[in-house]
């Protein structure tokens, strides 16, 4: 197997400085206009949908409720602000030993491609890294509302964001933060996607706007006192729905993730189809179908609203093949859960 060649993805430094110093201009300048007219478009989202279903329908059959089997690796769908780290930290890590868990991969992949030995992998990476995974691999995620997803992004954006404000300027702001205690614990927040993109870009705007208020040259206009409005220390969360930033990583972003299509992603043709459903938005319906084929295809989806019912479901549909190393997650679990029928959470997903 060939050794592993990085994911495609926009170049940190030149989308920040472009967020961060120009005024937006159009994705789509006067000599790419031919590339992303309505026809090449649609065509290439076309083209890229039936591959993924040739490929889904090829590889794949659809699990049915009693017959969920773990492949040789359960890989972890990372949708970020959706409770992942407390589902994958107290649940999924205590179904395998220490030995069996894939180093931690937030920012990097960590592990030996052509003989991968661990069984248990979390990641923010989208769908199209199980492309570079020799392993047949289960994939869990979960799914929470789209309203409390975007607020929870930009609450965490402005949290870690702010953490930076104890220094001088925005140019030390890239300063190390202090050390992990161990290498296996060395990841950064701001090597993280899609945070590596977001809490730069709300340092920004942070710091901006303490320098004005302090020199007192810009009037701000009065905050209505509410979390999500206070002009004077950040950016209302108004003015961050509708930036090109929110619109390029967050809103969708849990569709674009499971559909393999980040700015973060593996595919070759991701950065065409996302422009192209962005800027017309009828082909991004062929983006969500695949997205909903893809968690078909899935060995389970649970939601963040009910996160322990979803460990609970989960677990017993794979209780015989797993061990729960923890006596505390087994007192949780209880070994009463019962396989869902119709009705239950796992079947309200699918028909989403």
């Amino acid at each position: 197997m060939p050794p592993f060649t990085p994911c495609f993805g926009f170049s940190l430094p030149l989308l920040i400085t472009c967020f961060l110093t120009c005024p937006w201009i159009e994705l789509v300048t006067a000599s790419a206009a031919p590339l992303y007219n309505h026809r090449s478009c649609e065509a290439a989202v076309q083209e890229w949908s039936n591959k993924e279903k040739l490929a889904l329908n090829k590889e794949l059959k659809l699990v049915q409720p009693g017959s969920r089997k773990i492949l040789e690796l359960l890989f972890f769908l990372h949708i970020p602000r959706t409770g992942g780290r407390t589902y994958h930290q107290c649940f999924l890590k205590n179904l395998y030993s220490p030995n069996d868990r894939c180093p931690r991969s937030y920012d990097k992949l960590r592990l030996d491609l052509r003989q991968p030995s661990c069984k248990l992998l979390s990641s923010h990476d989208d769908m199209s890294i199980l492309s570079k995974i020799p392993s047949r691999a289960s994939v869990v995620t979960n799914l929470r509302n789209p309203v409390n997803r975007v607020l929870s992004t930009y609450e965490f954006s402005v949290e870690v964001a702010a953490r930076f404000l104890r220094l001088k300027s925005i140019n030390s702001s890239r300063s190390p933060l202090p050390l992990a205690k161990s290498p296996s614990q060395l990841v950064s927040t701001l090597t993280i996607w899609p945070w590596k993109y977001l809490v730069p870009f709300m340092q920004h705007d942070i710091f901006t706007r303490r320098d004005a208020r302090l020199e007192g040259k810009v009037n701000w206009p009065q905050s209505t006192n509410t979390t999500y409005d206070a002009p004077t220390i950040t950016m209302p969360l108004t003015e961050f729905i509708h930036h090109p930033v929110a619109h390029e990583l967050v809103h969708n972003g849990a569709t674009f993730q499971v559909a393999g299509l980040t700015n973060n992603s593996c595919n070759e043709d991701a950065v065409m189809v996302r422009k192209c459903s962005s800027l017309y938005p009828k082909l991004g319906h062929q983006v969500l179908d695949v997205a909903k084929r893809r968690l078909d295809y899935m060995l389970f989806v649970g939601l963040t609203e009910k996160h322990q019912e979803s460990a609970t479901i989960f677990f017993s549909l794979v209780a015989d093949q797993a061990q729960v190393q923890s006596k505390a997650m087994q007192e949780i679990l209880g070994q009463n859960a019962s396989v869902p029928g119709e009705g239950s959470t796992i079947t309200s997903i699918r028909s989403v």
